[in-house]
């Protein structure tokens, strides 16, 4: 390029292109950061046996919900997932360039290399006309196994397949039930994602070992464990144990009867009463809940509106019970202000950040006792905050010497 005025622009553009990545996938130290300064206000708690909500309010106005959820994608045949090893049959046909007859026809793009299946990774495409939202925890099942997705994403309509970052949450099987993925649950009444112990491992430790111990443990603490049994896996191995049900699969478990009926149990003075309980929660204009079990506050989950709260409302519910069930030392009931100081307490830390340009940013912040996981849009029109989990941390973190670890 002869002309030094367009070589300067180019190269500072360049410059600018190269700065905004670096701050937006780097990790840094991380300022004070807490719920204070947005808005967000507890009410009082909405009380499940073992069981508190506590429902977060927000000032001023929320935006719209411009996403589909994962369990409406599969539901409805817009949303597909498969394993690693068949990305080739996923890919999108692309419209043909420059016919002579003016006629657009599809023609596919070089095919990827060949993939085996892989534990940690699926394939995913959003057919959809919407962006789709994924939330860490959320369970599809079939395939090579029952897998949890790794941490919260956005996936742009009409995109082509993305490498999906997961956990295996079925230790014990390597075979293909089905090539078909589903959702959790075929009625919306029944569905479910991991509950917080499970789901603390996939986000915090990032490691598929503590997940399988977590799956093993949530599903003993309601059921004896006698039996060990070989994990198969690919390249990942682990033994695991084969609880009353004859099943090492937490979706499995978790759907039969015995384990429903208790969660239904336990979430039953949120679930009778859910259409009322959500009307409530519109008036107030919540946008998410603090968890409380058997006393501790452990957990919070917080939407950009309430109109993705309440569509995630009964997986949520259910997952928060499933976690009620388990044994534990009992504390005396927080306060409403007891919450609202667990929101509010400065995340501090480091901060590390990934995601897709001009899709989503998605941050960890890191501190002593929480974590808070930030899942920021970017698309047109959004440029705001969709989800946010806070978790408290629980016994020994162990981490891997990757930021996310899983992509």
């Amino acid at each position: 390029m002869k002309n030094p005025v367009l070589r300067f622009l180019f190269a500072a553009a360049a410059l600018v292109a190269s700065f905004a990545v670096y701050q937006s996938f780097s990790a840094r130290a991380a300022g004070p950061t807490g719920f204070a300064s947005s808005g967000y206000r507890v009410l009082a708690p909405i009380e499940s046996g073992n069981l508190l909500l506590f429902p977060v309010v927000q000032s001023g106005k929320t935006p719209g919900s411009p996403f589909i959820t994962l369990d409406e994608g599969i539901k409805s045949g817009q949303v597909e997932v498969a394993e690693a090893g068949r990305v080739r049959g996923l890919v999108r046909p692309r419209p043909a360039q420059g016919q002579s007859d003016g006629i657009a026809r599809p023609i596919p793009p070089p095919a990827p290399p060949y993939r085996g299946d892989q534990v940690n990774t699926l394939v995913l495409v959003n057919n959809s006309n919407k962006p789709l939202l994924l939330l860490a925890g959320e369970i599809v099942t079939g395939g090579k196994q029952d897998r949890v997705i790794a941490k919260d994403r956005i996936v742009p309509s009409g995109s082509d397949p993305i490498d999906l970052g997961v956990f295996c949450i079925e230790p014990g099987r390597w075979t293909g039930a089905t090539d078909a993925f589903g959702a959790s649950a075929k009625a919306s009444a029944q569905s479910f994602m991991v509950q917080p112990t499970v789901r603390e491992k996939a986000m915090v430790a990032k490691d598929q070992q503590e997940v399988w111990n977590s799956v093993h443990g949530a599903i003993g603490g309601a059921l004896a464990a006698p039996s060990a049994v070989p994990a198969g896996g690919g390249s990942t191995t682990a033994t695991v144990t084969v609880n009353s049900l004859g099943t090492t699969s937490y979706a499995r478990a978790m759907q039969s009867s015995a384990v429903s009926a208790k969660v239904d149990e336990a979430a039953a003075p949120v679930m009778k009463s859910r259409e009322q309980v959500l009307e409530k929660l519109r008036e107030e204009r919540a946008v998410g809940v603090v968890v409380a079990v058997r006393g501790e506050i452990v957990w919070a989950d917080i939407f950009s509106d309430t109109d993705l709260l309440a569509r995630y409302w009964t997986k949520l519910v259910r997952s928060y019970a499933a976690e009620s069930l388990l044994p534990g030392e009992t504390h005396s009931a927080p306060t409403a202000a007891d919450a609202q100081h667990f929101l509010d307490a400065s995340a501090g830390g480091t901060e590390t950040s990934i995601g897709d340009v001009g899709v989503y940013r998605y941050r960890e912040l890191r501190s002593g006792g929480t974590e808070t996981f930030v899942l920021e849009s970017l698309l047109p029109g959004t440029g705001y905050d969709v989800h946010i989990s806070k978790v408290k941390l629980r016994g020994e973190v162990r981490r891997t010497s990757e930021p996310f670890g899983i992509r």
